[in-house]
């Protein structure tokens, strides 16, 4: 990599992954875009910015072709719970932009990296330890889009031969930015609670358990597969990634060593618990460790210690 294009660079993953490839790969060399502009703070006084509606081709177009582009990260997504309640839109995200960066990278020969994620499995697959291959038939459109994804990029590699890779993210937690409409956020939003010192309510039952990364792990992941040997990959589209498994006590459990006044209740948001209920329990990673090397550094332990100390400062500040 070293022009690289971030789409959706203001969404969850993109606002923190443009500051980080920016110190690795240098500032004039990351091209921060969103479809909302002018971007705001780090990511337009850091380095190059442009507008683009990843839903329109000629945008994504004419960005590679003013800024010799080799890599493109499309990140433009409507997540889960949001994209539940407006499937079309999710749709129209998840598979229209994606394409139109396919048909790009193609005629301009850079690479692709567009997230997956464990939403592309579904209730047929097994839960425990899931592996690399195996059953995907997701029951939200949002499933439906990244197993599209995974699908016709492989295609796209397959008989074009464009770069394209992707890991399945768990639920990323992040110290920077705020829950964005997953089912998963209920693992950030805890911990705001948490310092502020509110109690709260958790929309899933206890017994849950879900697939979660801290957000460091989440950037290097995309920065170890991106600069992986093309001929060890055998999984482009794309690769299981583990951290740790966690159901709501457990985290309840690991705060309330910091916080032992912390209180949660239950407050069960019926569609997030259904969409959680058809996600595993846990991945099997060992195909992205055997072909690129993956090895996260957070467990909860660490992640909890770290969120904490971020959070109070930041809260703090306000």
């Amino acid at each position: 990599m070293k022009r690289i294009l971030i789409i959706g660079a203001s969404g969850q993953i993109g606002s923190e992954l443009t500051p980080y490839l920016r110190k690795i790969y240098g500032s004039d060399n990351v091209i921060a875009s969103d479809c909302s502009f002018p971007l705001k703070g780090a990511l337009s006084e850091g380095g190059p910015s442009c507008k683009i509606d990843a839903t329109n081709a000629r945008d994504v177009a004419d960005a590679v072709k003013k800024y010799d582009i080799d890599t493109i990260f499309n990140l433009a997504a409507i997540l889960s719970a949001k994209a539940e309640a407006n499937p079309m839109l999710g749709w129209n995200i998840g598979v229209g932009a994606l394409l139109n960066c396919l048909e790009v990278a193609r005629e301009y020969k850079t690479a692709l990296f567009t997230p997956s994620s464990i939403g592309a499995f579904g209730p047929e697959t097994p839960r425990l330890n899931t592996p690399q291959d195996t059953i995907q038939r997701p029951k939200t459109i949002y499933g439906v889009t990244k197993v599209t994804g995974e699908l016709i990029s492989d295609y796209y590699f397959q008989r074009f031969g464009v770069d394209t890779r992707s890991v399945r993210y768990p639920g990323i937690i992040s110290n920077v930015t705020l829950p964005g409409g997953g089912t998963t956020d209920y693992a950030v939003e805890i911990y705001y609670a948490a310092v502020k010192g509110e109690a709260f309510g958790c929309p899933l039952k206890a017994g849950t358990f879900l697939d979660m990364m801290y957000m460091p792990d989440a950037l290097d992941a995309v920065v170890q597969l991106m600069e992986a040997d093309p001929a060890k990959l055998k999984h482009r589209n794309a690769f299981n990634i583990a951290s740790m498994s966690f159901e709501p006590e457990m985290i309840y459990a690991e705060i309330k060593k910091h916080y032992p006044d912390f209180v949660m209740e239950y407050k069960k948001d019926e569609v997030r618990q259904q969409i959680a209920d058809s996600w595993p329990d846990s991945m099997d990673d060992s195909a992205a460790r055997e072909e690129w090397g993956w090895n996260p550094k957070y467990n909860l332990e660490s992640m909890t210690t770290d969120m904490i100390a971020v959070l109070k400062e930041k809260l703090s500040e306000k």
